[in-house]
């Protein structure tokens, strides 16, 4: 459920950026067409490579964040509705937890509850049963919240440097356009227009790859507050049914701890 950038994803990353920038080199760089970007790619320095490659890397790490988060939303919703009926219907919230996947967050969440009424011992037993059973259902949906939100800086990061990067690659190779212009000593529009017009296409593909990545992240940050929405109801249910457990037990005579042999 969690989306890490681990050395082999982050390798296919590259994989992936390598593959998009070969035909993003070579897609205007026929001998009939001597602007472009391919043009671009052929004249350009280590210094204007990098920054495409870069662009690239950035655009397919977005999409492999975008796309992972969406799938990993989906399978939340899906346990929601799951937990929704298959958990409330059980008898105790053990067998209902386990109806439940064992990848749904609300499981842990159960299973932290649970581990709640049994740890309340010990130094444990000085704080109120209503504060600790509150404060591990509150650790366990944070949980679910960090998970739900790896990825995001990536896109915010994305989102934020991209046109930057561009930029810095226009104004580089402008600098450059302008530098070969000058030594060749020839100033005339079809001389300028050219390599300066290349130059100005690594803006454009900061702000395409900038764009995708900005509304991938508010997408995904409304989608987020939505899941989260389900699993602290989840949360706060489950939190009264481990407190109106408890007080039936206290009432036969058991100690707050005693909520164990009622749920389970």
């Amino acid at each position: 459920m969690t989306t890490i950038l681990t050395p082999r994803t982050a390798r296919g990353l590259v994989a992936v950026a390598a593959l998009l920038a070969w035909p993003l080199a070579h897609a205007q760089g026929g001998a009939d067409n001597p602007y472009g970007v391919g043009a671009l790619w052929q004249g350009s320095d280590v210094v204007a490579r990098s920054v495409l490659l870069i662009l690239a890397a950035f655009s397919a790490g977005s999409w492999y964040v975008i796309v992972t988060k969406v799938l990993e939303q989906f399978r939340v919703a899906g346990h929601a509705r799951k937990a929704a009926t298959a958990f409330w219907d059980a008898g105790t919230v053990q067998a209902g937890a386990g109806k439940l996947d064992e990848a749904s967050p609300f499981r842990d969440i159960a299973e932290a509850g649970l581990d709640a009424t049994r740890r309340h011992g010990g130094l444990h037993a000085k704080v109120d049963f209503n504060d600790w059973v509150d404060l591990t259902l509150h650790r366990a949906t944070e949980r679910v919240q960090r998970r739900l939100s790896v990825g995001l800086s990536f896109l915010a990061t994305v989102g934020s440097t991209s046109p930057f990067v561009g930029l810095f690659g226009t104004v580089w190779g402008i600098y450059h356009a302008l530098t070969a212009i000058g030594l060749a000593g020839q100033a005339s529009i079809d001389k300028v227009a050219g390599p300066v017009g290349e130059a100005l296409i690594m803006t454009a593909l900061g702000l395409a790859v900038a764009v995708p990545a900005v509304l991938g992240y508010n997408f995904l940050l409304r989608r987020n507050s939505s899941v989260l929405d389900e699993v602290r109801d989840f949360s706060s249910e489950l939190h009264a049914v481990l407190l109106g457990s408890s007080a039936a037990a206290h009432s036969n005579g058991g100690a707050p701890g005693a909520t164990v042999a009622a749920v389970a």
